[in-house]
């Protein structure tokens, strides 16, 4: 009998101590963070030997997304293994501890209770092998050189700048101290000795902590910065369960700094070279894609026939995407076409060496596939011209299979309707080897007739599919283009059919007008200023360089709200320019204007903008980052709901 009034009282206990984790009817939530109890070796302990390292706590604990989170300084060759074991994180270090070092293990705010997930907040673990430890801390953010976004989960890290001290330290040593950004792009490198140092980042694809790989991304500080401490206090808020602020008050601190550094992590241009796939959609083309801009077109030699004479190559900007047209049907009609291709491929020593490579192409849709589905398109068609005669019940007049021959195709842009300052841009089916002018007309409406107006059409440079219609086009009038069939000739010997498109040009009172004016430019500053307008993806709409007084002029824009963007143009060629650290060059400075600017029809904004006023990381409106910052963990105040609640049912 004793027995079984213990084991029922040990189920009743059993009973609550579950109810207790928190429920709506089993007790209030767990709210309160764990606490450390106990650490071995000791929290900011000296004098430490030993890579095991065991951290208590006060209650069952896990850690969130570790890998991403959990930092230790100076970074480990070999990965260190951490863990959590019911109430304890243990860490093991691989790597033998340097002598008078301190050592920082960032938990971030990685570390919550097991059972509600209350955060435990930021905590850092250190410990110093010599008979100090050092506590100052460096912070700043890193952002994207190009267009300011934070950058997340991007290596930073610091190299002293003593005696020793050279630029390809980066290149040839692991950085001495290491934090991670978060999805600010802040960081706090931690455990840091009193001294002066240069700032990296670096986006670090094989973990050996230092930039030896051309796709790392990068940044880099030719600025020394000094470490400092000094006292300071900041506002502390208490909260009730409610989120109404109870009390304020200001508490004392330690202030580190530099705490304001700002990188601008990059990609070198000059990145490794490599085929990287080939595609052959139709026979009558195929396509290279490099994993990089080409300075020429690769070689090729046509194995059974003459490349020089049957390839046309239609390269991207900067020739990394290479599309080739056949122009013989008897090289492009047998389904495998064989050639060698020869091309700068980067080897391991990261090194242009020049690679041949034997290529079989296979259409995806081979001649005898889309012939078959021709005909098929040319009976379906002649059935329903069939049935439409019977429902007539009499001949239906004389029309052409449009399935029977092959015509060129074109797309527009823009079409329909037009801004007054915009041209025409018609895009064919494949390259135009001739359009005869003779059968070309363009004209203006005018009452109920069309009148001859002038025009230009011609090919775009660089662009052998695309001809450009240039007119002057003036507001609220219509334009109609009319070419006639087979006026337009295309490389593998198509022609077009009657084209004809109308135009409509906007009415004045549809736009309003943007009017910026640059300060801050230096006398003497001999770049160009790039001042563009950006739509709500962060996209330009259009762009002007800033003219000799800082000022950039934008008409005929649709109403709407507009993003804007500076780029100092440091060597006038009219793109940004990316940096590279061999040469100690930045990459060319962007700028944001911190909020939209909204516009109406028949509406003027003039707007001055003094770019360097305002610090980087505050720039870019938040409306067009992409990159959001992290979700602040935070204790639930589940219990004030609960109570709330229960008052109300009662």
């Amino acid at each position: 009998m004793k027995r079984t009034a213990l084991y029922f009282i040990f189920y009743l206990l059993l009973l609550a101590g579950c109810a207790s984790i928190g429920s709506p009817d089993g007790g209030p939530y767990d709210e309160t963070p764990p606490k450390v109890v106990q650490c071995s070796p000791g929290n900011k302990s000296t004098g430490n030997d030993k890579r095991k390292i065991s951290i208590l706590f006060d209650e069952y604990i896990k850690m969130e997304n570790a890998s991403e989170k959990v930092v230790v300084s100076p970074p480990q060759i070999e990965t260190p293994n951490i863990r959590t074991v019911g109430k304890r994180v243990r860490i093991d270090l691989y790597d033998s501890l340097r002598a008078n070092t301190t050592y920082t293990i960032d938990f971030s705010d990685a570390i919550v209770d097991n059972n509600e997930g209350n955060p435990l907040g930021k905590f850092t673990y250190s410990f110093s092998t010599g008979p100090t430890i050092d506590t100052m801390e460096v912070s700043g953010t890193v952002l994207d050189a190009m267009n300011l976004e934070p950058v997340k989960g991007i290596l930073v890290g610091l190299h002293p700048l003593d005696s020793a001290y050279h630029d390809s330290l980066f290149q040839t040593q692991p950085l001495q101290r290491v934090a991670r950004t978060n999805g600010s792009g802040q960081f706090t490198v931690k455990g840091v000795r009193p001294g002066t140092y240069r700032a990296y980042a670096l986006q670090d694809m094989d973990n050996n902590y230092r930039f030896n790989q051309k796709s790392e991304k990068l940044a880099f500080d030719t600025v020394t910065i000094t470490t400092g401490q000094r006292p300071d206090i900041r506002p502390d808020t208490i909260w009730n369960p409610d989120s109404t602020i109870r009390k304020i008050h200001m508490v004392p601190y330690i202030h580190y700094y530099p705490d304001n550094l700002v990188l601008r992590s990059f990609l070198e241009d000059d990145q490794d070279k490599h085929l990287l796939k080939t595609e052959r959609k139709t026979p009558e083309s195929f396509t290279l894609y490099f994993t990089a801009p080409q300075d020429s077109l690769p070689h090729i030699e046509g194995i059974g026939f003459d490349a020089q004479r049957v390839l046309l190559a239609e390269p991207s900007q900067h020739n990394d995407t290479i599309t080739y047209w056949i122009t013989d049907t008897l090289v492009s009609y047998p389904d495998t076409l064989s050639l060698a291709l020869t091309y700068p491929d980067t080897d391991t020593l990261g090194i242009d060496i020049m690679q041949t490579d034997t290529l079989e192409l296979v259409p995806k849709t081979t001649h005898a596939k889309l012939e078959k589905e021709r005909q098929k398109n040319m009976e379906e068609w002649q059935k329903d011209r069939e049935k439409r005669a019977k429902r007539a019940k009499e001949p239906l007049p004389f029309e052409q299979n449009p399935f029977e021959t092959e015509f060129l195709s074109q797309k527009l842009h823009p079409g329909g309707t037009l801004d007054p300052n915009q041209n025409v841009t018609f895009t064919f089916s494949e390259p135009i080897t001739s359009i005869d002018m003779n059968h070309v007309s363009f004209t203006m409406k005018v009452d109920s007739d069309y009148v001859p107006a002038p025009f230009v059409f011609r090919p775009v440079e660089g662009h052998i599919r695309e001809w450009r219609l240039y007119a002057e086009w003036e507001p609220q009038q219509r334009y109609r283009l009319e070419i006639d069939s087979l006026a337009v000739k295309g490389a593998l010997g198509h022609s077009s059919t009657a084209i004809r498109n109308d135009f409509r040009v906007r009415s004045l009172d549809d736009y309003g007008s943007i009017f910026i004016h640059l300060a801050g430019i230096e006398k003497g500053d001999t770049a160009q200023y790039i001042v563009q307008l950006l739509n709500k993806s962060d996209k330009p709409v259009t762009q002007q360089v800033a003219d000799s007084n800082g000022r950039a002029d934008f008409f005929y824009l649709k109403p709407g709200d507009y993003y804007m963007r500076l780029i100092i143009d440091r060597n006038g060629n009219g793109v940004w320019d990316t940096g590279e650290y061999a040469s100690q060059t930045q990459p060319e400075e962007v700028h944001y204007f911190p909020r939209p600017l909204p516009l109406r029809a028949k509406f003027e904004v003039e707007q001055d903008w003094n770019f360097r006023s305002i610090d980087p990381t505050q720039q870019k409106p938040k409306a067009i980052t992409k990159q959001k910052a992290d979700k602040e963990k935070s204790i639930k105040n589940r219990n004030y709901e609960r109570e709330r609640q229960k008052n109300q049912s009662k």
